[in-house]
This record gives C-alpha cells, sequence and structure tokens, in this order.
C-alpha cells in the first residue's frame, strides 16, 4: 500500500517573531498518525503573498496533503484566502451558509456584523467550503491533480474543532491508507549513545516496516518504535514481539512503555507498594517535591518536605548535627545522609530522599565546584548516598538533580524487589 504523506504549513509573523508557539503542528501531526498519514515535513513562513505561494509549489512536490493554517482573519495582513484564490485560478464568491454562520455568531456574541467580518464568508468559487462553527473565517478544502489542500484558521481551538468534525474524517474517506502504530518505551540514567551501542544489533535486525527512533529528552531517552502495514492486529503482535526483545537487553534502564513520565511510573510503584515518601530539599528549593506532587493522587505515598536551605535550619528542621555540617559543610555525604534519615523519622515515612549541592551560577569551590551536588536514599534497610557532576547551569542543575532522585528511589525499589 502506497504511504499518504502531508505538509503542514503555518502562515503568520507571529511565529517567526517567537511571539506564540506553533501547537498546532504538533497536534495535528499526532491527529493525522492516527488515520495512517505522515508528516514529512513543517514549513513556517511569513504573511507574504511571494512566500506562501512558494511553500504551497514545494509542498505539493513532496506531499499528498498540504495543510495550512493561518492568514485566514479580517484584517489586511491575513492574505491566504486572496492567495489561494489566484493560486488554483478562481474567484471570492459570497458563500451564504458561511454567511450565516458569521452573521449568528455575532448576534450571541451582542455585536454588529461589521463589512470587514461580512468578507469572510467569501471564498474561492472551486473550494469546499469547511465550516467553521466556533469562529468566523470558514475553511477551504481544495483538490488538484489528486492532491488535496485545505486551509484552516490559525487560532487553535477552531482549527481542531474543524480538523475533528470534518477534515480527518474527509482525509481518511479520500485516502486509503496503511496502518502506523508507535510503542514507546521510556529509558533513564544510560546516555543516547550508550544505549545506541548495546541496541544496535537488535536494531538491525528489525523487520523494514518498523523502525527505531531515539528521542532524548533531560535525564533519559524515549525509545518510539513505529510500524506500518495494512494488518493492524498483525502489526501490533510484532511491535509487541519487538518490544519484548527490547526489555530483555536493557530490562534495569526501561521505567515505562508509553508516554509515561519518570514521576507517574515511580508514584504507581509506590502506589502499588503502599509506601510512602518524604523529602529533604536543599540545592532543589522544593522542585524535587513539585515533580512528585505534579501527579494526581501522589497524596497516597507522598507525605511531605523540608527545604532546609539555610544551615539553621538543617540543624532546626532535619536534626543534622552541627558537627557534621562543620567538619563536612552543607555539600557533602554525611550531611545528606542525615537529611534523608531524619526527613524520614520526621515524616514517620517508609522512605526518605535529600538533595544538597552547588547549583550555581557560584558559590563553588576548588574542592566543591559549581555543580557538586550529593543526594541521597534511606529506608528501613539502610542509607546510600551519591555524588553527582554537573555545570554551571541553575536550572539545569535543580532539573538535573530531581530527576537523578527519582531515579535513585527506582533502582532501590527495584533492587529491593530482586533481593
Amino acid at each position: 500500500m502506497k504511504a499518504v504523506n502531508a505538509e503542514i504549513i503555518t502562515v503568520g509573523d507571529e511565529i517567526l517573531f517567537g511571539q506564540i508557539v506553533d501547537t498546532n503542528s504538533a497536534w495535528m501531526g499526532t491527529e493525522l498518525t492516527r488515520i495512517g498519514i505522515r508528516v514529512k515535513q513543517i514549513t513556517s513562513i511569513s504573511d507574504n503573498a511571494d512566500h506562501i505561494v512558494a511553500a504551497l509549489d514545494a509542498a505539493k512536490t513532496r506531499a499528498d496533503i498540504i495543510l495550512i493554517t493561518g492568514g485566514l482573519g479580517p484584517t489586511k495582513d491575513d492574505l491566504t484566502k486572496n492567495v489561494l484564490s489566484d493560486y488554483f485560478h478562481t474567484e471570492l464568491k459570497l458563500h451564504e451558509p458561511s454567511l450565516a454562520d458569521v452573521a449568528a455568531l455575532f448576534k450571541a456574541r451582542g455585536y454588529e456584523l461589521t463589512e470587514l467580518n461580512r468578507q469572510q464568508a467569501f471564498l474561492p468559487a472551486s473550494c469546499t467550503p469547511v465550516r467553521n462553527v466556533l469562529g468566523t473565517a470558514p475553511g477551504m478544502w481544495f483538490e488538484e491533480e489528486d492532491k488535496v489542500f485545505v486551509s484552516m484558521p490559525g487560532v487553535p481551538f477552531e482549527m481542531k474543532r474543524m480538523m475533528e468534525d470534518i477534515v480527518l474524517p474527509q482525509l481518511k474517506a479520500y485516502f486509503k491508507t496503511p496502518e502506523i502504530i508507535h510503542k514507546v518505551v521510556q529509558t533513564v540514567g544510560i546516555p543516547e549513545s550508550m544505549l545506541a551501542d548495546k541496541l544496535e544489533d537488535w536494531e538491525l535486525s528489525l523487520p523494514p516496516h518498523i523502525r527505531l527512533a531515539y528521542l532524548p529528552h533531560l535525564g533519559g531517552v524515549r525509545l518510539r518504535l513505529t510500524g506500518t502495514g495494512e494488518n493492524k492486529a498483525q502489526l501490533e503482535q510484532e511491535l509487541e514481539q519487538e518490544v519484548t526483545k527490547l526489555t530483555d537487553l536493557i530490562p534495569k534502564a526501561i521505567f515505562a512503555y508509553g508516554e509515561v513520565p519518570l514521576e507517574e511510573a515511580l508514584g504507581q510503584q509506590l502506589k502499588e507498594r503502599k509506601l510512602t515518601i518524604a523529602t529533604a530539599e536543599s540545592c532543589t528549593g522544593g522542585y524535587l517535591a513539585h515533580k512528585i506532587t505534579s501527579i494526581p493522587g501522589s497524596s497516597a505515598y507522598y507525605m511531605g518536605s523540608v527545604i532546609a536551605y539555610h544551615n539553621e535550619v538543617k540543624i532546626r528542621e532535619l536534626l543534622v548535627k552541627p558537627d557534621t555540617l562543620q567538619q563536612h559543610g552543607a555539600v557533602s555525604e554525611a550531611t545528606v545522609r542525615e537529611m534523608a534519615e531524619n526527613v524520614r523519622a520526621k515524616f514517620k515515612t517508609d522512605i526518605g530522599v535529600a538533595t544538597s549541592g552547588i547549583a550555581g551560577p557560584e558559590g563553588g569551590t576548588a574542592e566543591k565546584p559549581v555543580g557538586t551536588i550529593w543526594i541521597a536514599y534511606a529506608d528501613e534497610n539502610g542509607t546510600k548516598a551519591k555524588l553527582l557532576q554537573y555545570n554551571k547551569n541553575r536550572q539545569l542543575n535543580i532539573e538535573y538533580t530531581a530527576l537523578a532522585v527519582l531515579n535513585l528511589i527506582r533502582q532501590s525499589l527495584n533492587t529491593a524487589v530482586e533481593e
């Protein structure tokens, strides 16, 4: 079966200036994949007639479907509709149903319909109008030489409604598309290059209709298997078999299957095992607690935190010994061990974890440069600590540290199960 490819063109200076973020394309890509259509390219262009024409000419050489968002408003800088009318050698004509929709929308909002807004109901005569029930700018569907062009507003909620109600069903009916299925495996604690080395032989043995993508992010790598075929059930079975092989190769690096963040996977594990946890934070300033409590239902296992940024708070609230701080300093294995053990005792939890370090960009010394961070984990079986060495970027140091603690908890729980 022939692959069906799409290209997305976003029109608007505001995107290129960085004034808004293009969230439309990511959403459209996900929804198109669900119906077996691959997005081959996403192009952002300015509100310029020549640029729009050039983008359309290029897109139709490599895609079967060209989806355009933006430039359909009532102001002079909104050029898309007029450019499309010229591009398809047609003229603008009043579309009465669209005018009725625009008039009804303005009446419902208590506004008078102006001539400028009335002009939005004028559409290229050769297009099939795409109804916009949430806004004033109708969409337009064109067909030329087995290609489909669809223009929609750039307003996300308007575009999404049009896609869901009309565009996606019509594209599915117009094109015979293959099945495209993704399987995501989440890994943590192993760099992308090392992961690629471990998986090289398995990756080379994958059948041609199944592809692997490495998607690195802060602290981990998402592995995405994408299968393409005509038989959905068979494709699902093949992908599950490959995921099983992958799991056998890197069992300790995998923390979840699917689009699941580490804090959610960890929370589920704590909930299933009926374990509770508390946190003591210095350099992370509450960010670790934020990550844990960002998951709904985290109150089932998370008891609370002490943000002991100053040494006096470490002594008063966490009962860190003054001698420990004097002899070893706040950023030390001895201090972070006491923090983890004592926060566990304070909140009467099964697990206590702690962070203490020099987040930067200042405050480092020759012995303890910026990015020197200690983390610790304590439970009924004892306490373990780990030294981290990061960089001079304060925010990254905080985020990396929180993820390192979450991974340390995961590894400790898995070790306890194995034992």
